[in-house]
Parts: structure tokens; sequence; C-alpha cells
């Protein structure tokens, strides 16, 4: 294994004994963005769920390696508290929890697993409306349950309000970009360009180009049938916008 923030290694992976990745492999360093493409049913929303350690999926050989810890044997809440985050594709409604009280909480046990002070409640408070001012959304949503009545675009602004906050080492962004308007879209996009930093990293998984020409990633990595199949720089994406993936099989 390499120095990689996450080091992905010949992972097999299966789904009520369907095999859906084949000995996929990808390596990203702190400091980068990865894009993953590729046709629906390439098995790249399943290469998110199984980092973050969601049931259902059977891990059958292979290696995730992250910051140094093997993901193998570790929950998700572990795997959270050592700084990898996950946000949804389809982002899930919490009704009685409201985004204030979740976040804080979280940012809570973030501090306490790194051995550091909570922050103060104004000092959060401080944080939660300037995150949120950020992503577009008014103080209002933040003393609203998680995603209760949120649209599709302020759910998938709130993903990026929490990755903020939260400041994980590793952001595994799954399709934050489907469903919404050109406006959502960038502001969504302007979320992910501020968290970029030397010390993080982001996966971001996405069908489609147009996000890219906002977030320009390090690297394009294209999954079809459980297989990273071709890796290049972001001009690979501009190349898929215009061809598809079949030439990649020719």
């Amino acid at each position: 294994m390499s120095n990689a923030l996450l080091e992905v290694d010949s992972l097999h992976v299966e789904v009520d004994d369907k095999p859906i990745l084949k000995g996929l492999g990808i390596a990203v360093q702190a400091g980068e963005v990865h894009a993953v493409m590729g046709p629906n049913g390439a098995g790249k929303s399943t290469l998110a769920n199984v980092l973050a350690g969601r049931p259902g999926y059977a891990v059958t050989s292979g290696a995730m390696i992250f910051d140094g810890v093997d993901l193998a044997d570790r929950l998700p809440e572990e795997r959270a508290l050592l700084g990898l985050f996950l946000a949804f594709q389809y982002p899930v409604e919490i009704p009685g929890l409201s985004n204030m009280e979740f976040l804080k909480a979280a940012i809570d046990a973030r501090a306490k697993h790194a051995g550091l002070d909570e922050p103060s409640a104004a000092d959060f408070i401080k944080r939660a409306r300037e995150a949120a001012g950020r992503v577009g959304l008014s103080a209002d949503f933040l003393r609203r349950g998680v995603n209760e009545g949120f649209s599709g675009g302020e759910k998938k602004r709130n993903e990026i309000l929490q990755m903020l906050l939260l400041q994980p080492r590793l952001a595994v962004l799954d399709e934050t970009d489907s469903g919404l308007d050109i406006d959502a879209l960038q502001v969504v996009a302007a979320g992910i360009n501020a968290f970029r930093s030397a010390n993080n990293a982001v996966l971001l998984v996405t069908h489609y180009q147009r996000l890219l020409n906002y977030v320009v990633p390090d690297r394009v990595h294209v999954l079809a049938d459980g297989r990273i199949v071709r890796s290049g720089d972001h001009t690979l994406a501009e190349q898929l916008e215009q061809k598809g993936y079949g030439w990649l099989a020719s």
C-alpha cells in the first residue's frame, strides 16, 4: 500500500450474492479531487456506500485503507469519527431532530474522538450560520428537522453544509449534483471548492460532466462493470460528455 489518504486495492463486493465491484482499485492523495463516472449500474454508488460502511454489501476480497486504517471491520460511525464523510444520493428526512442538534452532536463526537474540547454553543451557532449562508440556506433551516420538508436542492445543499461544518479528511459525494438546477449546482460547487484544501480529499461520484465545469477534478475515473476501465485528467470528462461511454469499449 502507498501513503495515499485513500487506497482501494482489488476490491470485490457482492450484493445478494451478485458481484457488483470486480477488482476495483483507486488511490486518492490528500489535496486531490477525484471524479468517478460511468453508466448506470456500473457500481459507482456501491463504491460510495461500501466506503462508508453501509450494511447490505459483502466485501469478498480486496482492501480499503483510509488514512492508514483498514476499514474492513470498522462500523459506519467509526469511519465517520476517522474523518470519512458520505453525502447521500438520496438524503433522508429525520423529523423531530433539528439540523442544529444533529450537527452539534456530530461535531462534539468528532472533537471527543480527537481529544479536543467541544465548541461552545455560541461558537457553534456562529459557525453553523456562516456555513448555512455559504450554501444559500437561511438560519431557519438549522432549526428545522433534518431535511424535513426540504426540496431536493435544499437537501443536497444541506449535505454540503454538513461537510463544511464537519471538515472531514475525505468527503465522498454520491451524485450530489443529481436533480439540481443550475443555480443550486453552482452553490453546491462553490461549497465543494471552499472545502478543498491540502489536508483533505474529495471523491466525487457523478453521471455528468456539468458539475466538473465548476469543480475541476485532478483525476477522472471511468467505472464500468465493476472496474476502473479508464483514468485521466479533467479532459476525460469532456470526452465522455461528447462521446458517451461506448467508445471506451472499442
